[in-house]
């Protein structure tokens, strides 16, 4: 039988809850009231034990189990985030002393299933992240304090899989292959993944002692000192005259990472240099301000996306300014049904500003921002608190962003599909196509869904394609001018808004 965890930490939990009640109700995209977020959520409770049942009564609240009633409350007000706070905590408590599997239920589980079901109505992206998880979203979204080594455990060895440049693990030289055999004394053979893991990090500034085995030598003990490590977003390859950019993702230092990448590349290539391809299939989204700053990596002036909820913070309007390495550069970006939020932002503001051609399928269609906010338990609830708008103006959400040249059809080859689409003496199919995708209102779901069918990811396989294809048409000046007239709307709509300003609070686009 399963030992009774121990009692709640009341004041921290009665906190935890009451900012988590009152962020939804201040800050989600939707109206929300303290009451309807505490009733799902108390009805949450019912996940750890299904006898458990919440039910509200006029001014009351009774908690039933099984058949009979087992506790009755006064219902608090409907926006009194506090008072439905203690009102669910009661519950919590309560339910305690009749169902095993709650007193066995730690206050994190506890969290988890309130929380979970406070926010499964409202979206789909809308969550609640626990302390060990939420430390983990931040340091892939922020960085953490590390090595910059990666390893795998196997047979009581961690071995070493890849060392980042620039960090700790490669100035102590260390690299791809090395074994670690025991960190700060403790021998490896005696800790799962996780321990060692969390063993070779720690505070930025902190030291470790490593033993490490280069090949068949005996094990040597190294000292380093932890730095701040950002996972790295994106790789850079340089051919042929092109310069391509994958970036899997949109963290603190996406921006940064390609901007000393275009520069290298542009200092190797020189005049010679006819343009880049920016590849965000897969990539799932990330922050909204790094997807912003690398837009206005590549564009002179105008709107890049504007942003709209209920909170006052979650109305922003970002444009671009002169004066970045990559305005002059013909651009090619490459999307996919599985690009999203941050990369929709990127991949619209370009194809709409008439500074890039989008080439593949249709994008996933992700078109909300969601603000992450650090409750006081050090778990994270991450709300959907606005939708985004690309340059020129139409809903992004459950639409994505339409490619300019669509590869959904494997039949056609890369030149076959120069010559029909960039070719072609007659551009109004596409540029009449896309504009009806730029004129769909968010409303009109039938429009939505056909426009949506008309260049499907699932019927596309041929990845290297896209990549062949984004090379033949920067390689073609004409063809790329021509598919650019395409592109871009007439006449975008002006974005009305306020200036951006920084949020108190990190957005991401997930």
């Amino acid at each position: 039988m399963a030992t009774p965890n121990a009692p709640y930490d009341l004041g921290n939990a009665e906190k935890t809850l009451a900012f988590g009640y009152s962020s939804i109700v201040e800050r989600h995209l939707h109206q929300v009231t303290a009451a309807s977020a505490a009733l799902d959520g108390m009805r949450g409770l019912a996940t750890l034990d299904p006898r458990l049942g919440v039910a509200r009564m006029g001014n009351r609240v009774v908690l039933s189990y099984g058949d009979r009633d087992i506790a009755e409350y006064p219902a608090a007000k409907d926006e009194d985030a506090d008072g439905w706070a203690k009102l669910t905590l009661a519950a919590a408590l309560d339910a305690r002393n009749v169902s095993a599997p709650v007193r066995n239920a730690d206050i994190e589980k506890v969290y988890q299933v309130v929380f979970d079901a406070s926010l499964a109505k409202l979206d789909r992206f809308s969550r609640y992240a626990s302390a060990k998880e939420a430390a983990s979203h931040r340091a892939a979204r922020n960085g953490f304090g590390g090595l910059g080594l990666t390893f795998e455990l196997a047979q009581g060895q961690a071995r070493i899989e890849a060392v980042m440049a620039d960090t700790p693990a490669s100035h102590a030289g260390l690299a791809a292959g090395d074994v670690i055999a025991s960190i700060d004394g403790s021998p490896v053979g005696n800790l799962d993944h996780d321990a060692v893991f969390q063993r070779l990090r720690g505070p930025v500034g902190s030291d470790v002692v490593l033993a490490v085995r280069h090949g068949n030598s005996a094990p040597m003990d190294l000292s380093l000192t932890r730095a701040l490590i950002v996972p790295q977003t994106v790789t850079s390859s340089v051919h042929d005259g092109f310069a391509e950019f994958k970036i899997s993702s949109f963290n603190q230092r996406t921006a940064v990472d390609l901007t000393a990448a275009l520069k290298a590349a542009r200092a190797r290539l020189g005049p010679s240099m006819k343009g880049v391809v920016l590849d965000l299939r897969g990539n799932p989204g990330g922050l909204l301000d790094q997807a912003v700053t690398v837009a206005d990596l590549f564009m002179a002036k105008g709107p890049i996306v504007t942003t709209r909820g209920r909170h006052p913070l979650a109305n922003q309007f970002y444009e671009a300014h002169a004066g970045d390495i990559g305005e002059d550069l013909p651009v090619v970006v490459l999307v996919d049904g599985r690009s999203a939020s941050a990369a929709e932002i990127l991949a619209g503001a370009l194809e709409d500003s008439g500074r890039a051609v989008v080439v593949g399928t249709n994008s996933y269609g992700k078109g909300t921002v969601q603000t992450v906010l650090r409750l006081p338990n050090d778990g994270e609830m991450t709300l959907t608190w606005s939708r985004y708008y690309p340059p020129s103006g139409y809903a992004l959400h459950g639409l994505g962003v339409l490619p300019t040249i669509c590869t959904a059809n494997t039949a056609e080859t890369p030149d076959m599909l120069l010559n029909r689409v960039v070719h072609a003496s007659n551009p109004a199919p596409v540029t009449a196509e896309l504009a009806e995708w730029r004129s769909a209102r968010l409303d009109d779901t039938d429009l939505r869904g056909r426009l949506r069918s008309t260049c499907p990811s699932a019927k596309h396989a041929d990845a290297k394609a896209d990549t062949v294809l984004a090379e033949k048409l920067l390689a073609e000046p004409g063809a790329y001018a021509h598919a650019l007239a395409m592109s871009a709307p007439p006449n975008a709509p002006a974005m009305i808004g306020a200036a951006s300003d920084p949020a108190s609070t990190q957005q991401v686009l997930h």
